[in-house]
This record gives C-alpha cells, structure tokens and sequence, in this order.
C-alpha cells in the first residue's frame, strides 16, 4: 500500500458507553471534539505535541496512542512505516467517562486512512476492528466512527456496530465534574455475577432505550434504568450517583456516562431545564461538585478526516 497524502486533519467526538442499561454495548457521540493533525516524515522518528487535556502528561514519541494507532493501522494495510509528526489539540477529558482514549485510537486510524493512497482499506469496519483490539471492547469505539447512537457487539468474526435511528428533537446534554475517575477503578468495583432477574430487567430496559430513541422520548426515563453497573459504582462517584438521583427526581432521564463521573442527559427541552452549555450554575454543588454543561440538539456527527 502506498502513502497518497503527507499531512491530514482529523475531527474525533468523545463518547458516551452504555447509555444507562446497554452495558458494554450502546454508545453515543458526544460534542465535544478532539483535533489531531499528522504529518508523514521523512525519519523514522515521531514527535507528538499536546495542546489541552493531558498536555505535559501524555508521552510526546510513538508511545502516544494516538501515533501507536496510526502505525497499527498503516500496519495492517502493508503501507511503509515511516516517522511522524502529530499534534494533538484535546478538548475532551480524561478519565471522565467520556472516552478520550477511543478517540484517540479512531484518531490515529482515520489519519492513517486519510494518508494512504487506497483509503476504502480502512473501512469503518475494519477501523473498528482495529480500535476494538486496543479498546477491548467497541462500545466508544463505535459512536466515535459512526458518530450518533451505535449499538456495537462482538462475536466470533470480531465487533460489529449497527447506527441507531435518534428521532428529531431528542437532545442530550453532557455535565462534566472536575473530579476524575480511572476507567480500570470503576471496572475494579463491578461483580463477577449479578442475579438473573437483573440481568433480564437491564434487558428490557436496553430494548426499551432503542425504541425510546427513534421517537418515543417519553419512555427514556423508564429505558434509562440500569441495575448491572451504575449502583455498584456509587462508592467510587459518589458526586455522580448523586447527579444522576437529583436529574432523575425531576424526571430526567440522566445516566452516568460510561465509566463516570461524567452524566449524561437524554431527553427534549433540556435548555428549558437549564441543561444548556456553560456553566450548570443551576446544579452548583450537586454531590459536591462543580458541574459544566454541554448541549447537543441533534446527533453528533462521527471522526472526520481530510487531506491538506
């Protein structure tokens, strides 16, 4: 495979898992975007720049993920391996629950694919293959190459992703706490077993949620319900946990937003609820915590790339 481009940009949403009930399996973009360019080099070194989130902290050579994707990618395809010099400009943030990591990896292939002369190689489908086996599993890896709401599984061909219908009018609202939470702790919490009839209920509810979607938004408070993951993980975000009541007691259907602390909120009219972007100064100290909103009034598109 030979390289048609030098340099291209790359758009990358974060994400929602799980929406609630869909453990491991829905997912949805959210509006907040990374911007990463990259740039062949003619070495065979690699230089990676950090502007916002994780600048100072990332690794700034090819153990970035960002840079660890692209090689895989080229990889796969047989294009020549080459240096590269990539700047990162984040906007979503880490160990939220937002899936930056996701985004970074579908960041890294799409680049690949805009540099590569053949890009159909780097289909969705195998870009989500690609990011699964960095990820582990496809429910942030999905939105972000897809963009709206996905429902992602796996089987013995490897991860598959189906779009969701999103009905006009159902907004979502994303409310983001200074706090962090390290995905590996809120996963350290969860039970290796759990009791049928939860099991069964998380089923119906994730049915429900699908549904609820394409244009029944009066049933997403009832399909938002969850029992497999989000109350095991109250002691760990206990300023989530008490978000997600406080929404949830005004009839709102708020869950927490992958692994947390972030919450995510789905539902019509959420400006009218004072769930619009900025400042949730109308949810200051809720659980403890300092709240920004930001606010999507229709399905947010998945990673874009293009050649410069």
């Amino acid at each position: 495979m030979r390289i048609g481009a030098e340099h291209v940009a790359v758009t990358v949403p974060a994400t929602a898992g799980n929406l609630g009930p869909g453990f491991d399996t829905l997912g949805m973009a959210l509006p907040v975007v990374d911007e990463i360019e990259v740039r062949a080099l003619a070495s065979n070194e690699t230089h990676v720049a950090v502007e916002g989130e994780g600048a100072g902290a990332l690794p700034s050579d090819g153990t970035h993920l960002v840079a660890r994707a692209v090689h895989a990618a080229l990889e796969h395809v047989g294009a020549s391996t080459m240096g590269l010099r990539i700047t990162c400009h984040n906007r979503i943030p880490h160990s939220r629950g937002l899936g930056s990591s996701a985004a970074a990896v579908v960041a890294g292939i799409a680049a690949a694919r805009g540099l590569i002369a053949e890009p159909d190689a780097l289909s969705p489908e195998v870009a989500l293959e690609l990011a699964t086996r960095f990820e582990g599993h496809p429910d942030n890896a999905a939105p972000a190459i897809y963009g709206g709401a996905v429902v992602a599984w796996q089987d013995e061909r490897g991860p598959h992703a189906s779009p969701l219908t999103v009905a006009p009018g159902i907004e979502t609202t994303v409310l983001i706490p200074e706090s962090t939470l390290p995905t590996s702790q809120a996963r350290s919490v969860l039970p290796a077993r759990v009791p049928h009839k939860d099991a069964a209920f998380n089923v119906s509810r994730a049915a429900l949620l699908v549904n609820a979607l394409a244009g029944r938004p009066q049933d997403l408070l009832a399909a938002t319900e969850d029992r497999l993951h989000q109350d095991y993980r109250a002691s760990a975000m206990p300023a989530a946990a008490a978000m997600v009541a406080h929404l949830r007691g005004r009839g709102l259907a708020a869950v927490v937003s992958g692994a947390g602390p972030a919450v995510l909120v789905m539902g019509v009219g959420l400006e009218a609820e004072g769930l619009g972007t900025g400042p949730a100064t109308s949810l200051s100290g809720v659980g403890g915590e300092v709240w920004r909103a930001v606010h999507a009034s229709e399905p947010v598109q998945g990673v874009r790339v293009r050649r410069l």
